[in-house]
């Protein structure tokens, strides 16, 4: 499942694009500089803001190394429902059976997904119960809380 392609929005790809170009431009030689400075100062066996600054480099050589595969495998995702079914890119209006507030989210893949920016994954529980539904259909979610029913407002 690794390589494969993934559906991406121009926002995502152009967030992820942003974020790899900052990582390798200003991160990583951020981190070189300070390393180097941090190696300058004598001994390192015993520095632990070395070994952290170490460790800092190695976890955004590997963001690099993922957001750069997240990239390659990408396809553009077209947003919106041409037929009114929910699937990936489609925005949808819910509103909560036991809440009086209208919520929109985008779908989209988990790569891309952030609750606070109401993008729901595809492949959250919330997702997988959306697809496929119309404006009017209801869907009920488990949650360790217990059930969750969202009426489904709009699908554009």
């Amino acid at each position: 499942m690794a390589h494969d392609r993934l559906k991406i929005t121009q926002e995502g790809m152009d967030k992820l694009t942003a974020e790899l170009r900052v990582l390798q431009n200003e991160r990583i030689k951020e981190l070189s500089e300070r390393i180097a400075a941090a190696s300058e100062e004598g001994d390192v066996s015993d520095n632990s803001e070395f070994e952290d600054l170490k460790e800092e480099y190695y976890y955004v050589e590997e963001r690099i190394r993922e957001v750069k595969g997240i990239l390659s495998r990408a396809d553009l995702l077209e947003e919106g429902s041409a037929d009114g079914t929910i699937s990936l890119g489609s925005r949808i209006t819910v509103k909560a059976e036991d809440d009086e507030e209208e919520e929109t989210w985008l779908l989209v893949n988990e790569e891309e997904a952030s609750a606070k920016d109401g993008r729901i994954s595809d492949e959250s529980p919330v997702g997988l119960a959306l697809i496929g539904k119309q404006t009017g259909d209801a869907v009920t979610i488990q949650t360790p809380g217990g059930n969750l029913t969202y009426n489904i407002i709009n699908v554009k």
